[in-house]
Order: C-alpha cells, then sequence, then structure tokens
C-alpha cells in the first residue's frame, strides 16, 4: 500500500472544514516494514513558515510515511488576543500544509476537547494504530522541560521524541532519550505573528499566503 492510498483514507479539505473526523482505517502498514508517523502538535495559532519547515526536515531526515499536524484543543491565553476558536486554527492549519503529500491534519485532540495530555494521546494511537511506530516531534526548549511533561517515562515507551535542533544551540543534557534532527533557523513565533496583526503591520512571507487570507477575512488577532 502506497502514502497515496493510505492518504485517501484522511479527510479532504471540504470534509476537514466541516467537522473534522478521522477514521482509523486511515493508517496502514506497508508492504516493506511498520509506519512510520511523525506527529508535530502545537496550538498552531497561527501555523507559519517555521512550523512547515521543522515537519519538512524531520520527515525527509527520518525518512517518515507521514507527518501529522494536530492542534491542540485549548490554546494559552497571549497578549492582544482573545482566544480563537478551535475551528479557526483547524482550517489555518489545513490552508498551511495542502499541497504537500507528507503532511496530513490530525484533529483529535480537538475533536476530544478539553486539556489533552500527550502520553495521553500517544496511548490512544498506539492501541488504534498497532501497526505504525510514532516520532514525537519538538523543539529544544520543551526538550529541556521534560522532566515536567505527564508519565514522561510512559511516553518515551510509547513514542521516539524528535528533537529539533537549530544552529547555535545549547547541547541537550537530559536522561530522557532524543533523537535529534538539524534544521535551518527560522526566527518566525505565533506570538509575534499575532502581534504584528493586532498592530496592522505584514506578516507576509511568515505564514503562508492562503493563512494569511484567512486571517484577514476572519479579522482574527485584530484590533478592531
Amino acid at each position: 500500500m502506497t502514502v497515496e492510498t493510505v492518504g485517501k483514507s484522511f479527510l479532504s479539505l471540504e470534509e476537514a472544514l466541516e467537522n473534522f473526523t478521522f477514521t482509523q482505517e486511515a493508517v496502514q502498514p506497508t508492504q516493506s516494514g511498520r509506519y512510520r508517523i511523525g506527529i508535530l502538535g502545537g496550538t498552531f495559532n497561527p501555523p507559519h513558515l517555521g512550523h512547515l519547515l521543522m515537519a519538512e526536515q524531520v520527515g525527509n531526515q527520518l525518512e517518515l510515511d507521514e507527518v501529522w499536524f494536530m492542534p491542540t484543543a485549548k490554546p494559552p491565553h497571549a497578549p492582544g488576543k482573545d482566544t480563537i476558536a478551535s475551528q479557526h486554527r483547524l482550517q489555518m492549519t489545513q490552508k498551511a500544509i495542502a499541497g504537500n503529500p507528507l503532511f496530513r491534519l490530525q484533529p483529535y485532540e480537538v475533536n476530544r476537547g478539553g486539556k489533552n495530555y500527550t502520553v495521553d494521546t500517544m496511548r490512544h494511537f498506539v492501541s488504534e494504530f498497532p501497526e505504525s511506530d510514532f516520532y514525537f516531534i519538538i523543539g529544544q526548549d520543551s526538550a529541556r522541560d521534560l522532566h515536567t511533561w505527564r508519565e514522561i517515562d510512559e511516553l518515551t515507551q510509547l513514542v521516539q521524541l524528535v528533537g529539533v535542533r537549530r544552529p547555535g544551540e545549547m547541547p541537550y543534557n537530559s536522561k530522557y532519550p532524543v533523537l535529534w534532527v538539524d534544521s535551518p533557523s527560522v526566527d518566525i513565533s505565533s506570538t509575534e505573528i499575532r502581534l504584528r496583526v493586532y498592530l496592522e503591520q505584514s506578516i507576509r512571507y511568515q505564514v503562508p499566503r492562503d493563512v494569511e487570507e484567512y486571517i484577514m477575512k476572519h479579522n482574527l488577532y485584530s484590533s478592531k
């Protein structure tokens, strides 16, 4: 079974924007062995080019079959914005990843609602897709905080943690196993993008064009 065949079990863009359901049949083992799936979680508030570059680097360097973009259910508050509806973040994420056959939208945590812990999410995926191996993608800041994650010892047994390391960052020093991938440095943050929109400044070349248009169309992060 090819990646293209597997992808057909995921939502089309139109279906994703209507109800964001997810089916167990989405992932099946390939003939060559176990399916390899990367997961990039986050608020994606909004998704930006740094997220896409991170996922692309990990997907290519680790030869993953797919990378799932998984928005969280509830984003934290930040200066200059109200918490936006999760449906907006799902739609922006779908627009951001459209056109890349490696990428998939994974709405599990949004559909589940409430506060989601990574260990609970990974228990679900490991149970639902026993023929797949999972690679959970994190930045170096998150890697340094792994000791604070809920049931981190079990999590490291469920999934391979993958750290994205940028030039000039301090070496990682922790007992928790992390597989490191090097990535070019892109100084873009969702917080800064929200602030720029709030101040009516340009965000061109920081988010995909379709995401920029969506933000403007729905008046997200605006002071008006």
